[in-house]
């Protein structure tokens, strides 16, 4: 399966459905990160929650997760990421300046890369009048989630680190 997705379906076929499914790790890449508020299937309705709740329970259940991003969030991103301890110590994370990719890998089986950011408006979890118009490939075929995963592995390994330029204001660089 490889299908085009595009603004709201991005939310509901990547962020809403199987990221709360991950079984053995999530991979994140994005320029920008931002405090992104989530439905999430209760008893009764669905209440917004942060999605670094959804990590945080993702990590309860042992699944690794990697994020790579280029700059710091925000102040309400670090104030939310505050009220999941299990965040300090379990995710995984990479500031990489260069970072200009995005993608989400669920456990090297589904992957989505595209123009949008990991914030509400660049996932289609705003509402209507306040969405970014994005789009990218949602995708379960290993020609394109292997050539993804190794992209993500490079960068997060630190395999351009020695050419990139950008040292002075890299501070996750593995060969500082």
């Amino acid at each position: 399966m490889t299908e085009f997705v595009a603004d709201r379906q991005i939310y509901e076929k990547v962020i809403r459905v199987p990221v709360p499914l991950a079984q053995e790790r999530l991979w994140i890449a994005t320029a920008d990160i931002k405090d992104m508020y989530v439905e999430k299937q209760g008893r009764g309705a669905a209440s917004m929650v942060p999605f670094l709740q959804i990590l945080s329970e993702l990590l309860r259940r042992n699944v690794e997760i990697r994020l790579i991003h280029a700059k710091e969030p925000g102040p309400a991103f670090r104030k939310d990421f505050d009220k999941y301890p299990r965040l300090w110590e379990g995710l995984e994370r990479v500031l990489c300046p260069r970072v200009h990719f995005k993608c989400i890998i669920i456990d090297g089986r589904l992957a989505y890369f595209g123009s949008a950011n990991l914030t509400g408006a660049g996932m289609g979890a705003k509402g209507r009048t306040r969405r970014n118009f994005e789009n990218g490939i949602l995708t379960d075929d290993p020609a394109l989630l292997v050539p993804l995963e190794t992209q993500f592995d490079d960068v997060w390994r630190g395999a351009h680190c020695d050419q990139c330029g950008r040292r002075e204001f890299c501070t996750d660089c593995p060969l500082i």
